[in-house]
């Protein structure tokens, strides 16, 4: 079991999940964040942080969400971005690169309490 970031991240990027990992685990992707499916303990404090709520452990995702296992997975594997296992995440090495699920996806934009007043 691991947790994975699902859809709810792309175009967000709170970021604060990466501040609370004791292992440096979460990696910045150019549209969205992914966790390291091997680097990660399961300790739980990024799902606590995460303002959009897009943190699961994988043996707990909705059918929706499912293909995110996969993603966060996937990310990491040479052929898909090349990353392979880099050992932990800093703010110094931020990536363009995507799952091609995520760089496909459309824009998340969610609309904000103080837009929605305005209009």
């Amino acid at each position: 079991m691991a947790l994975i970031i699902n859809a709810a991240c792309i175009d967000i990027k709170d970021g604060e999940c990466t501040a609370v990992c004791p292992v440096d685990c979460i990696y910045e992707g150019a549209r969205m964040f992914y966790i390291h499916p091997t680097e990660c303990i399961e300790c739980g404090l990024c799902e606590s942080v995460c303002p959009v709520d897009a943190i699961r452990y994988d043996d707990e995702v909705s059918p929706q969400e499912a293909i995110y296992v996969d993603v966060n997975r996937e990310y990491f594997e040479d052929a898909v971005t090349g990353l392979g296992s880099p050992g932990g995440w800093d703010r110094t090495m931020p990536t363009d690169k995507d799952h091609p699920l995520v760089t496909a996806a459309p824009p998340n934009n969610p609309v904000t309490a103080e837009q929605g007043e305005k209009e």
